[in-house]
């Protein structure tokens, strides 16, 4: 039997795992094979990267250096072995979005989420995931998501007031929350990676309307946690919606905000609850409307106005609030002071090189 060095032997377990991550990398840049190829001026053909990615043969230091320039990762990515399987993704806007730019999203969540879960494996934190509506009823009014919002609100201990943070929040309930910086049609997503972590994502190009953010993030964790009965999809993206503005603005809020009956609401007092409460102008007047405050009248009317005034995607108040959690960075100096991971892994984590990643934190050292 022959024998060789270490680095070497490559067994076929090594070589599937080199093709996935090496594929998954390929689609989270957008590429086909013969795209990088291209990219990489013909240093390496399209024939030998189809043999990377079948899995037939394993490229050397100098090519796998080569490739992660391409893509954008560094070499360490291609042997990343934690285990990342993603559930059926539901993504807002389906129906307009093309493969390449699905394959794209999903690979990028991937690639987060498999730096993250070895994170806290390094660190031996439990996943422990309780989704406290899983009993809840069928749903299929707005009376039950309101009433589940409710119920979800109280078992998190949240109160009737404003959401400071809603990715934090969701972050604290060992919900994964990812940042993606991709094609402005994209909403958000929402998903379990390995059957078990609940994951949502949103579009980080919308960072300057964090209002929006919120809303997403609250629509999508309806779709995760609620059991919906025989509807039509549109009846459910309602639901989820009035079930997102439910945990924003409570009802016994709103109505002490608003009152318990209005004829008219003026922009002044609806920019002052926005401000407040982190949830746009329009999606207010629609509480209001889900609690009876205003008539189906008034709200045609009022969006025509909002129409007029072009105020759809800029509304005259903005909501300054940051929907940032720091769990990973604060997970990831946890681990290297207490030299559970070197610098040179606290980089790869962390998606840097290693010049880059001291370059950054030096001061912190």
């Amino acid at each position: 039997m022959s024998t060789f060095a270490p680095e070497f032997k490559l067994t076929m377990e090594i070589k599937a795992v080199f093709a996935e991550r090496f594929k998954s990398a390929r689609l989270m840049k957008g590429f086909s094979l013969q795209d990088l190829a291209d990219a990489l001026d013909s240093q390496l053909s399209r024939q030998a990267l189809h043999r990377y990615e079948k899995g037939d043969v394993i490229p050397d230091a100098e090519k796998i250096n080569l490739l992660s320039k391409a893509l954008n990762v560094s070499p360490d990515y291609f042997f990343r072995t934690t285990k990342v399987e993603l559930s059926e993704i539901e993504y807002r806007k389906l129906s307009k979005m093309p493969q390449k730019e699905a394959s794209i999203i999903k690979e990028k969540t991937k690639e987060y989420l498999s730096r993250y879960l070895e994170l806290e494996e390094i660190l031996g934190l439990p996943n422990e995931f309780i989704n406290h509506l899983m009993d809840f009823e069928i749903v299929t009014s707005y009376e039950q998501v309101n009433k589940a919002a409710e119920l979800l609100r109280n078992k998190w201990n949240l109160g009737n007031g404003a959401l400071f943070n809603v990715v934090e929040i969701l972050e604290d309930k060992n919900i994964k929350v990812v940042k993606l910086d991709v094609d402005e049609d994209f909403d958000g997503l929402q998903t379990f990676v390995n059957d078990t972590i609940p994951v949502v994502a949103y579009n980080s190009n919308k960072a300057n309307k964090p209002d929006r953010i919120r809303l997403t993030l609250l629509h999508e964790l309806a779709h995760l946690l609620l059991t919906f009965g025989d509807i039509s999809l549109k009846q459910k993206e309602t639901l989820c919606f009035q079930f997102a503005g439910a945990m924003l603005l409570p009802e016994e809020t709103i109505k002490a905000e608003l009152g318990v009956h209005r004829n008219k609401l003026s922009t002044m007092e609806l920019g002052n609850i926005k401000k407040q409460y982190g949830i746009s102008m329009q999606a207010i007047v629609m509480r209001a409307k889900d609690c009876n405050i205003i008539n189906e009248h008034y709200t045609k009317q009022f969006f025509f106005f909002i129409k007029q005034m072009n105020w759809k995607v800029d509304e005259p108040v903005e909501y300054i609030g940051a929907e940032e959690s720091n769990r990973f960075e604060q997970l990831l100096f946890r681990a290297l002071m207490e030299d559970q991971i070197s610098m040179s892994k606290a980089a790869s984590l962390s998606n840097q090189s290693l010049v880059e990643f001291r370059k950054q934190h030096q001061p912190m050292f």
